[in-house]
């Protein structure tokens, strides 16, 4: 293996150090991510307010997961959309819909997950 390709702990802390500044730029300049730091806050209280089995945990991580994955990946596609044609291209213009669109889709799934797992927990509570 040549140096280029070998794996190094400074190379990793490279690639660490770099993830962690994509997601400083996802939280300071996307709105929607502000919505989805409230909405990750929420479901963790409220999860551990229910006491979620592991199960249900390892299904509302995935959810959570999900959208933030989504988002960032639409902010990235953005960014370099607006790098490659600042000026306004329909099927740019296209291709960004369809990205947020992917982020609806996930948050949609998200959503229903949320509810298949909370309601029966919130529901069981009331009930006692």
């Amino acid at each position: 293996m040549n140096r280029n390709t070998s794996i190094s702990l400074a190379g990793r802390a490279r690639s660490f150090r770099s993830a962690l500044a994509g997601m400083r730029v996802l939280a300071g300049s996307q709105r929607n991510a502000w919505i989805h730091v409230a909405a990750t806050i929420a479901v963790v209280a409220l999860g551990l307010y229910l006491g979620l089995s592991a199960a249900q945990w390892a299904l509302v991580t995935v959810a959570v997961a999900s959208v933030w994955t989504a988002e960032a990946i639409n902010t990235a596609f953005e960014l370099l959309a607006d790098a490659v044609a600042p000026e306004f291209n329909p099927l740019i213009g296209k291709a960004k819909d369809v990205a947020a669109g992917a982020v609806l889709i996930a948050a949609i799934g998200a959503a229903t997950i949320g509810l298949l797992v909370f309601v029966p927990e919130i529901a069981d509570r009331m009930a006692r």
